[in-house]
């Protein structure tokens, strides 16, 4: 199954996706590109970018020190990765996505191997294979939740960059 997802702007408050977030909870692929989301707002603040990811989990489990580690080492100087995920990126136009901006999740026939939990698929336009983003669903609520992400391994810097383009 395959879902996109259009936002009508990346970079946001945390207001703004917090009221995103509380709408979008009951959708797992809505969490899933929120998620992205997030990762792109570390360009604007890494503060910023923790705040959402934390919306996105688990309340009783905030982002730790290593993930936010983890974030600067990933997107310090490699902001671009997660814009990628969008329609319209590439390595040619500085992974700039089109407006509305929007991005396609899908799952395939193991992304229900657990019960209450779901992984979905991103492709990357700078990248050769899809990633992944680990959810789980409270059963009392039925809202889902981020555990896990898998968008931020290395891919293709931006032709502006590279000095082989």
């Amino acid at each position: 199954m395959e879902k996109t997802v259009t936002f009508d702007k990346i970079i946001m408050s945390a207001g703004e996706f917090s009221s995103l977030a509380s709408t979008g909870r009951q959708d797992y692929f809505s969490v899933g590109a929120l998620t992205v989301l997030a990762l792109c707002n570390y360009r604007q603040s890494p503060e910023i970018c923790c705040e959402m990811l934390g919306i996105l989990k688990n309340p009783a489990e905030p982002v730790s020190v290593f993930e936010k580690q983890f974030l600067r080492d990933c997107l310090g100087g490699k902001d671009y990765k997660p814009f990628s995920y969008f329609e319209g990126s590439s390595p040619d136009n500085s992974y700039t996505p089109a407006e509305p901006c929007r991005i396609t999740l899908s799952t395939n026939p193991y992304s229900f191997a657990d019960d209450g939990r779901v992984t979905l698929w991103l492709h990357s336009s700078g990248a050769d294979s899809d990633r992944q983003i680990k959810l789980r669903q409270k059963k009392s609520t039925g809202e889902w939740f981020l555990t896990e992400q898998f968008l931020l391994a290395d891919i293709r810097i931006p032709s502006s960059q590279d000095p082989w383009a």
